[in-house]
């Protein structure tokens, strides 16, 4: 018998319970064979990755593999900024005190320069962290925001942070310059210039001319509008009144510059002249000597292609796509206000010109024009054109007006041979140039830019923004829509072809090397 208050014993003679406690169903919120749901399984000790991997970013971030000494900067300088400063390596040249601020004057000026240039924010921060990282100071952290460029350095955790900023006033496109700030680059983070030198350097470099006039601009203006034409569908007569146009449009848009107007008006006062010219043409062409079956829309086309804001699109996109979103939106709004200017301009003359009774032709907008052997040789004039009005080097031209055509010839092999859709094979066409112009980027230490957004021009979507802006004004809005909705489309897809193809040169040209794994920034998955 058992005392009381105890659990009833078992009689004599009869088998004995076991001591171990029965095996109990498990529990629905418990994972079979015992251990947590939210532990590593099989008893892995913490800290250690289980065998089968995470499906998340483990807390310390994902190692990432710091190119060696002898890599391209743009290259180790960007991974050195995904590090957090506690990790990066140390600099080899140590400064004094005396010399932070002229370094990260230095910096700042460096900087402007690049960004002015369009070159794109990654790629600024990159260049002033390895001048700063150059000269000796590890600690720093610069940042880029459209025009606002700042720096900051705090030599160690108990000292006061020194910070300073420099604002962007004037940008302008001149890719030669570009060129020279970055072969500075190149010699200061291989520790081949000093200080001093260095802003010798940035001196010749500010006070260098354009390697092109204003009057072999407007030249060029003139010859791409042309060849635009011809790309679309134009003969000689459609040549000669589009480069007539542009050329007319670029003078009118240099007057307005000079006054200080800003950059909407000029863009609208210079799409006037093209869009003048189509309705003179299809109003008056019937009255040229042996001139049959012009088109007018090749004349407006033409024009159009002059002044489509395709290089600030395509940075426009790319600093969205590595993350510098407020860069990115800002420069989206310029391109919306340029291509609204330029909307403005065209659709005042052309509403006009309908007022006035001219028969301006929607159907063209459906036709196919298939004539490699001239298209070609035209989409190579206006990649030339375009990369004078860009001033690239001399020894750039023949390399984008190449990388220009192997764009048109993919471009019209997968849309207009195979009969694949436009917008994929804009962006397929757009890849190659975008992972060419990073090969011969590369090849010669310089920025990929003046091999790329020259080589694009021959697919911007001048047609479909012309006829979008034709139905625009002959009320037809559900057309309008359409033509629009596939112009932005097409331009979509111009930007992202050419950051995938320089990101895709990127991973297939990385540099290898033995450096140790150091830890990126820990990745995020939407939550």
């Amino acid at each position: 018998m058992g005392l009381p208050g105890s659990a009833p014993s078992a009689p004599a003679g009869s088998p004995q319970p076991s001591s171990q406690p029965t095996p109990q169903p498990g529990s629905a919120f418990a994972p079979p064979g015992g251990g947590s749901a939210f532990g590593p399984p099989g008893g892995t000790p913490p800290g250690v990755p289980a065998p089968g991997g995470s499906a998340f970013t483990p807390p310390g971030g994902i190692p990432v593999l710091l190119p060696p000494e002898g890599a391209l900067w743009p290259d180790r300088m960007r991974a050195m900024l995904r590090m957090p400063s506690t990790e990066r390596p140390e600099p080899q040249v140590e400064r004094g005190a005396g010399s932070v601020p002229r370094v990260l004057d230095l910096t700042l000026r460096i900087g402007e320069l690049l960004l002015a240039g369009g070159e794109g924010a990654e790629d600024v921060e990159a260049a002033m962290f390895g001048v700063a990282f150059a000269f000796g100071l590890a600690r720093v952290e610069p940042t880029v925001t459209f025009t606002l460029l700042g720096i900051s350095h705090q030599p160690s955790l108990t000292e006061p942070p020194l910070t300073m900023s420099r604002t962007v006033r004037r940008r302008g496109t001149d890719y030669t310059r570009l060129a020279a700030v970055f072969h500075l680059v190149d010699g200061i983070t291989a520790h081949e210039v000093t200080l001093e030198e260095a802003y010798g350097a940035l001196a010749a470099i500010r006070r260098n001319r354009h390697p092109y006039g204003t009057w072999v601009l407007t030249g060029a203006a003139g010859l791409l509008a042309g060849a635009a034409s011809v790309l679309v569908g134009g003969g000689p007569v459609i040549f000669a009144g589009a480069a007539v146009a542009a050329m007319l449009g670029d003078r009118l848009a240099w007057l307005l510059a000079g006054r200080g107007l800003p950059e909407f008006y000029q863009f609208a006062v210079a799409a006037m002249p093209a869009a003048a010219m189509g309705v003179l043409v299809d109003h008056y062409g019937h009255w040229i000597p042996g001139a049959t079956g012009l088109q007018s829309s090749a004349v407006i086309t033409g024009g159009l292609f002059a002044l489509l804001p395709g290089r600030a699109l395509v940075a426009a996109v790319q600093d969205g796509l590595t993350a510098f979103y407020i860069t990115a939106a800002a420069r989206l709004l310029e391109v919306v206000y340029l291509i609204v200017g330029i909307v403005v301009g065209v659709t005042l003359v052309l509403y006009c010109g309908v007022t006035l009774g001219v028969d301006l032709n929607p159907d063209q907008a459906l036709r196919s024009y298939d004539r490699p052997w001239v298209q070609l040789p035209a989409a190579m004039v206006l990649t030339l054109a375009f990369a004078v009005l860009l001033q690239c080097e001399r020894g750039v031209l023949l390399a984008a007006t190449l990388n220009g055509g192997v764009a048109w010839t993919v471009f019209g092999v997968l849309h207009q041979r195979a009969g694949g859709n436009q917008v994929a094979a804009t962006a397929a066409a757009a890849g190659l140039v975008g992972l060419f112009g990073q090969l011969m980027a590369r090849y010669r230490y310089v920025s990929v830019l003046p091999y790329v957004t020259a080589a694009i021009a021959p697919l911007l979507p001048g047609s479909a923004t012309y006829f979008g802006l034709l139905a625009l004004t002959q009320h037809h809005p559900q057309a309008a829509l359409t033509q629009l909705t596939k112009a932005a489309a097409l331009a979509l897809a111009l930007a992202i072809g050419v950051n995938l193809g320089n990101e895709i040169a990127r991973l297939a040209l990385r540099t290898p090397g033995t450096a140790i794994p150091r830890r990126g920034a820990k990745r995020t998955r939407g939550f």
